[in-house]
């Protein structure tokens, strides 16, 4: 061997490995062409009027079905000739050509009888595929007939999706054709679904009614069996009466008697209700797909906190998010343009005039925005025409009449009319083009007292009081009425609701809640979330919410949907 020369490269291995791409296609290809031309095949498939001729290797390594068949003792596996029953002739080339090709196109001419045949040959791949074109057809004149067409197939995944729609467009499906031919054992699954997205349960019940009616002759017999589904303890008294009471058909049955006599006890014994709770009395809770709840500051362990937290409905849990720059307590949160504003607040030492604005796409807070003109806290914040407003607070001084709007293209704040009363503790709404102060403490006492701003005058003027005196209130608008929940008197925290009518303005009281809370309140799609702090004898007990019905006219203690990672006592408890 002779000396290698100092510079010289060493000897490449004598191998290189490579892995070809174009083979596998390649391969495909001639097999293809191969059975295009009968050629080497060993086995001719016999489906309805056609003859499909193939190798056993290929399909057997396609299909679990095939290789069961051919490599087993099963009489198929000695035969040159297979006869497949049970199957469309169509469907069956096309698995086939994909099997050889792997290609296919699913389309609406085809997938009903294509999804059938994959599950026979067991190619998980084309039922994926089938199933996923299915939930891009979906709408309320055909998610019915998709939803029985994936329970007949066990297509799990494509199920779980039609039910998610039909109880999200309940209403719209309500109206077809494919609901009033509905067998019972669907209608039944389809109305006792808690996440049935419905205004009230009145729609519930003329949905049922309509399918009964539909065929009278053979559906009456089941009208107690699914008009046990519907919740008629949450209808309102008149309609549970003048509708459900009165029709003939449930008046000719004696168990639909009875189901209404049990609404009628709940109605008529509110103290009794908590010995009265079950399926029939738990309001729906449909979940609206986007939609999230964020807590925002606080105060926790005897100090303000920038931790902020997001409730996801349809995970039904809490999730830490970015905190904020500042700790912030009595801040006035909303929001505008898709952007979460937390505006002003206590740190703890000092009140504030500072503004962060948090983007839920990015998980990020942002400080960038122009700050108020005035240090508040216990602000009132709320969006009107575009601009966000904060209203009334205190600076450590004095209780603040001072209100302020934002602009978002110029990134800058303006003074407009004052309120004509001083408010901290301010609830603010938004209803009709007119902005609502109300309630609140004049740094003295509590209010009663309700002013609303009319931005095209840049004039505040009072409406009619509440009938109770009110700070640290929530408030919120729900089917064109304001609603305020709960708050603090001279005293103690209240439990009581009463809601507004613009119309006629005057304020009337509604069902109390099931305990005494200061805070936020939420709308929540159909009801009203009231929020997380529960006081009594000024103690903090638990983190929990009550949801109010408007429609229904009733509330529901709720634990689970508000346990947060941080419990955050109300501000006002401690002097801010």
């Amino acid at each position: 061997m002779g000396e290698m020369v100092i510079g010289e490269r060493p000897p490449s291995p004598a191998r290189l490995a490579h892995t070809s791409e174009k083979h596998p296609r390649g391969t495909l290809t001639e097999l293809n062409v191969l059975r295009r031309h009968r050629e080497l095949c060993d086995v001719v498939l016999n489906v309805g009027s056609r003859k499909i001729f193939a190798h056993r290797v290929i399909l057997s390594a396609c299909s679990p079905y095939f290789r069961a068949m051919f490599t087993g003792e099963l009489a198929e596996s000695r035969q040159t000739e297979v006869t497949i029953r049970d199957i469309d002739e169509v469907a069956m080339e096309l698995l086939i050509d994909f099997c050889y090709t792997s290609h296919i196109v699913v389309e609406e001419g085809n997938v009903q009888t294509l999804l059938p045949a994959a599950c026979l040959l067991q190619l998980a791949e084309i039922q994926d595929i089938c199933c996923e074109f299915l939930k891009r057809q979906l709408d309320p004149s055909n998610c019915l007939g998709i939803r029985a067409f994936a329970d007949t197939h066990s297509c799990r995944e494509l199920l779980r999706i039609a039910d998610k729609f039909t109880q999200h467009n309940f209403q719209e499906v309500m109206e077809s054709e494919e609901f009033l031919l509905l067998p019972v054992g669907q209608l039944v699954d389809i109305i006792s679904s808690d996440e049935l997205n419905v205004r009230s349960e009145e729609q519930v019940f003329s949905a049922v009614m309509s399918w009964v009616k539909y065929n009278v002759s053979e559906r009456r017999q089941h009208l107690a069996q699914v008009l046990q589904h519907v919740r008629l303890p949450l209808l309102s008294p008149k309609f549970l009466v003048g509708t459900v009471g009165s029709d003939l058909l449930v008046r000719s049955d004696e168990a639909c008697r009875d189901l209404v006599d049990e609404a009628k006890n709940y109605l008529l014994l509110p103290q009794e209700r908590p010995l009265m709770q079950g399926p029939r009395t738990r309001p729906r809770k449909p979940t609206r797909r986007g939609e999230v709840l964020f807590a925002v500051g606080g105060w926790c362990s005897g100090d303000a906190i920038a931790s902020v937290e997001r409730f996801d409905p349809q995970s039904a849990d809490w999730k830490m998010v970015a905190p904020m720059s500042k700790r912030r307590c009595g801040v006035g949160v909303a929001v505008l343009n898709d952007l979460l504003y937390a505006v002003g607040g206590h740190d703890g030492q000092s009140y504030l005039n500072s503004i962060e604005r948090y983007d839920p796409q990015t998980n990020q807070w942002s400080c960038d925005v122009a700050p108020t003109t005035s240090c508040r806290t216990s602000v009132g914040v709320a969006v009107l025409d575009g601009f966000l407003y904060a209203v009334g607070g205190q600076d450590g001084v004095q209780c603040l009449n001072h209100v302020e709007r934002y602009d978002p293209k110029e990134n800058k704040w303006g003074k407009v009319a004052p309120m004509t009363t001083r408010r901290l503790g301010v609830a603010v709404a938004v209803l009709g083009g007119f902005l609502y102060a109300i309630g609140g403490s004049d740094g003295q006492c509590p209010l009663n007292t309700v002013e609303r701003y009319d931005p095209r005058q840049n004039k505040w003027s009072p409406v009619s009081p509440m009938s109770t005196r009110r700070k640290h209130l929530g408030c919120a608008v729900f089917n064109n009425f304001i609603y305020a929940v709960g708050g603090r008197d001279d005293c103690m925290e209240l439990s009581s609701a009463e809601r507004y009518n613009p119309h006629s303005n005057t304020w009337n009281p509604i069902v109390a809640m099931t305990s005494r809370r200061s805070g936020v309140v939420v709308p929540a799609g159909d009801a009203i979330v009231t929020s997380v702090w529960h006081y009594a004898q000024s103690k903090l007990l638990c983190n929990h919410g009550t949801i109010y019905h408007g429609t229904q006219g009733v509330t529901q203690s709720h634990k689970g949907i508000l346990d947060m990672y941080i419990t955050r006592e109300n501000d006002h408890n401690n002097g801010l």
